[in-house]
């Protein structure tokens, strides 16, 4: 697999870091409330979704939907389909969304506007990554890792073709890989 990887964007080191920085800002911030509902968006946030489970020193649960706007593209079609609803009542709950990626910002404001109807007590959004020059539309965002440029990337629950999210990083897939 490392041979497909034209770099490496963000190292593992990195990622874990991060994502204790960004669990310990979460915990600061939700400790008051004392009621948090992790809702990851699948398949891409699995990795991540893990990592920040276990870097937030404090009860929390957790939850899954999944959505559809890629296919086989490497581009988002801009058309979102919901897969996999939450198994949880979210009414009154502190609900953070944690998501792998941003791209053109669709998937993210479809779920936002879905479970903002919902009821939860507060809505917020974690992405590890952000491609600002990608975006269609302004989603706030809450808690981010890193802001990326516009390139294909897979690594650390990111994929092409349900390969690569065992990678332990955040690569650039050589072009020739999904152009074929």
């Amino acid at each position: 697999m490392d041979r497909d990887i034209d770099k490496i964007l963000i190292s593992s080191e990195e990622l874990q870091a991060k994502v204790r920085a960004i669990g310990a800002q979460i915990a600061n911030d939700y400790a008051p409330l004392g009621d948090l509902l992790l809702v990851g968006v699948l398949k891409g946030c699995m990795m991540f979704m893990v990592d920040l489970a276990r870097a937030i020193p404090m009860p929390l649960a957790i939850d899954f939907i999944a959505t559809s706007s890629y296919g086989h593209s490497t581009a988002s079609s801009g058309v979102v389909r919901l897969l996999k609803d939450l198994d949880t009542d979210i009414a009154g709950r502190h609900v953070l969304i944690v998501e792998d990626i941003i791209d053109s910002g669709l998937t993210l404001e479809y779920l936002r506007s879905q479970l903002l109807r919902r009821n939860p007590a507060s809505l917020r959004i974690c992405s590890l990554l952000n491609k600002p020059d990608r975006r269609v539309t302004n989603v706030p965002v809450d808690y981010l890792g890193f802001d990326i440029p516009n390139e294909f990337v897979v690594g650390y629950g990111l994929d092409y073709g349900e390969h690569y999210r065992n990678l332990p990083y955040i690569g650039v897939l050589k072009q020739e890989i999904y152009a074929e």
